[in-house]
């Protein structure tokens, strides 16, 4: 069945799915510039939106088994509980996608970015991962047995990951938490720290796993032209839970605010510098602000 192609809009759809509801649902889509997809639950088997701008969607319990989404962009998606088994992601970006439970069983995701996306009790057996980013991703409870990461990059990213023996990681690089469970048969063996690490690296990997007991909370001055270290445009701070990075700004509401300006920087997407600064130096700009703000009437 043919499509719908509109490449100035980025409204492509280049081949439906058999299903009556879903196809319906895309052509609704198709004809409304502007609008998010809604696609909760439907089945989208099969159906190719490769270079489909569907950031923002939501796809929550959607079917797309053996579908053809090369390049499409999954910005912020909700596809919690997704199917994609066998589906075709190749360079598809999946920034802050929320996969949560969502199963790519044998799906290909080579040269994908999943930067901070969230996949929590997903299921990527068997999957390609060649190339992938997968930077400041949560991979929480994921199953990645006989999964290919050759050549993957990693960068401060939850590895709380199931592999095994079949599960490639020559070259893969960056740094991680841990722990990781390496399975073997019916058995499940938790590893962690330098034992996480040999494993990997063992196996062709260059990869360091961060302790986080070691850097529970880092500072960062904002700086540029007229903003010297001593006195930056403003401070942000990364702190680890669990190996879970949370990003906070301390903000004129004199309170630490969650931010996505690390995020946005290590994504290329903010030119605004910084620069690493100790816990001495961020209660000082904490301190001059609030006196400062206090001050006002």
């Amino acid at each position: 069945m043919s499509g719908i192609r509109d490449e100035g809009e980025r409204r492509i759809v280049r081949a439906m799915p058999k299903d009556a509801e879903a196809a319906a649902a895309l052509r609704e889509w198709a004809e409304q510039p502007g609008s998010l997809l809604g696609v909760d639950g439907l089945d989208l088997t099969a159906a190719d939106l490769s270079g489909a701008d569907l950031g923002g969607g939501m796809l929550t319990g959607t079917v797309l088994r053996d579908a053809v989404l090369v390049g499409t962009d999954f910005y912020r998606c909700h596809l919690e509980g997704a199917v994609l088994d066998g589906a075709d992601l190749t360079g598809a970006g999946l920034v802050k996608a929320v996969l949560d439970g969502a199963s790519l069983r044998s799906a290909k995701l080579d040269g994908a970015d999943l930067g901070s996306a969230e996949l929590s009790e997903t299921d990527v057996r068997g999957g390609s991962l060649r190339g992938a980013r997968l930077n400041g991703a949560a991979l929480l409870g994921t199953l990645l047995q006989g999964a290919d990461l050759t050549d993957a990059s990693v960068n401060e990213t939850s590895f709380n990951v199931v592999l095994d023996e079949h599960t490639v990681v020559q070259g893969l690089s960056g740094s991680v938490f841990g722990p990781m469970a390496v399975e073997s048969g019916e058995q499940r063996r938790e590893i962690r720290g330098r034992e996480l690490e040999l494993w990997l690296n063992g196996r062709g990997a260059d990869v360091r796993v961060i302790d986080p007991a070691s850097r529970e909370i880092t500072y960062y001055a904002k700086i540029g032209e007229g903003y010297p270290r001593s006195s930056p445009r403003g401070i942000v701070r990364r702190r680890f839970l669990d190996g879970v990075a949370y990003d906070e700004a301390f903000t004129r509401n004199l309170r630490w605010e969650p931010t996505e300006y690390l995020r946005l920087y290590e994504l290329g997407h903010n030119e605004v510098d910084h620069v690493e600064i100790t816990g001495a130096e961020a209660d000082a700009f904490v301190a001059a602000v609030t006196a400062k703000l206090r001050e006002r009437p």
